[in-house]
């Protein structure tokens, strides 16, 4: 038996999304067709948190209403990176366990927007998941960060085993070879909503922590996310952390302690 719903970009139900997921117990498969192509998500007991979200990202397209002078970061096409992520999400994600989300901007030029790993620059993809690849690039402020705040909780298995790094927009926006955020384009957030939506709710039937997220960043991307997460309820309650790159930007003398910081709230 087959289960089909098929997802729009009006908005929709939360509650019946969650109902389909929910009645899927005795379906061979479930099929979430988006307008990105046909995301097939078997049920939790069959399939891992990481064939779920290897099978969004295999499918993910960027949305269609990015303005021209705007370019996309999609590096999930590559076949080094699918490689790459397969071999990270089948280590540290091969069980059915649930996640607590921590919920970046989107991807950057030198961390996901080239290895499609968030906050994992092509350093620490190699030295610190141990994965070797031939992606060219070097070091990210926040995989910097990121990866010692990973270390305090106990290393990248222990750290993956608690959480999922993921971002508001999946896909990374440049523009005059900078990058940009989803948030520095006006009128864009509004055309960008009901996308980033049904992305966040197929990465949460991986198998969401739903009682918090976490906003990597306490400015602009706290307050989307706060928006987005009362009209959607993705979660109970979604709280704020300081941005990586801010903290190693603008408080690097007090690193240990934004360190603890994220540490502490990851143990609730």
């Amino acid at each position: 038996m087959t289960k089909k719903f098929f997802v729009g970009r009006q908005k929709r139900s939360q509650l019946k999304l969650r109902e389909y997921f929910d009645n899927a117990v005795a379906a061979e498969k479930f099929e979430s067709r988006t307008k990105w192509g046909v995301l097939e998500v078997p049920n939790g007991n069959n399939m891992t948190f990481g064939k779920q979200i290897l099978n969004f990202f295999d499918k993910l397209e960027p949305p269609g209403c990015i303005p021209e002078d705007i370019e996309t970061l999609m590096p999930y096409k590559s076949p080094e990176v699918q490689r790459v992520m397969r071999c990270f999400y089948q280590k540290f994600y091969s069980d059915t366990d649930k996640r607590v989300f921590l919920i970046g901007i989107n991807p950057g030029r030198f961390g996901a927007g080239v290895t499609g790993l968030c906050f994992t620059d092509p350093i620490r993809l190699n030295t610190e998941c141990g994965i070797a690849h031939s992606i060219t690039g070097g070091r990210e402020l926040s995989s910097d960060f990121v990866y010692r705040v990973i270390a305090a909780f106990g290393g990248t298995e222990a750290f993956y085993k608690r959480c999922y790094l993921t971002a508001m927009s999946p896909v990374g926006f440049t523009s005059r070879g900078r990058n940009i955020n989803y948030y520095d384009v006006k009128g864009l957030p509004a055309q960008l909503e009901a996308w980033m939506a049904e992305a966040m709710d197929i990465q949460l039937a991986a198998g969401a922590e739903k009682r918090i997220a976490f906003s990597m960043g306490q400015g602009e991307n706290f307050k989307y996310l706060k928006a987005l997460n009362k009209r959607y309820r993705f979660f109970e309650r979604v709280e704020a952390l300081p941005h990586p790159r801010w903290v190693m930007q603008y408080r690097r003398k007090r690193l240990d302690e934004f360190i603890q910081v994220y540490i502490d709230a990851l143990n609730f």
